[in-house]
């Protein structure tokens, strides 16, 4: 290493994801997320080639007219951020006849 090199520690906590908690036939599992795959995802849901595949689609295969509005990334990212500060909320919870619970919480 160089002495112009700083070391730097790269760590995820678990205070900083989403968790996704399934508990099925007795057997929890739980998936933490990273808010910055949460990030990816709305990128991903919210680009004009998606929406344009999406809408063709729908359009082949639906029997009315229907389209996906287009709505950009900056206006989500004010609601991921506020997400992002709210730890500890829940925001999911369900559960099914067959014992299978799902909890999201931030």
């Amino acid at each position: 290493m160089l002495p112009h090199q700083k070391v730097t520690k790269c760590s995820l906590s678990l205070s900083n994801m989403m968790k996704i908690k399934i508990k099925v036939n007795d057997r929890p599992f739980i998936i933490p997320v990273p808010y910055a795959f949460l990030h990816l995802f709305v990128r991903i849901l919210t680009s004009k080639r998606l929406l344009v595949l999406v809408n063709r689609a729908i359009e082949k295969k639906a029997r009315e007219k229907f389209q996906i509005p287009y709505i950009h990334r900056y206006d989500l990212e004010p609601l991921l951020r506020e997400l992002s500060k709210q730890r500890g909320l829940l925001l999911v919870e369900t559960s099914l006849k067959d014992g299978t619970e799902v909890s999201i919480r931030l």
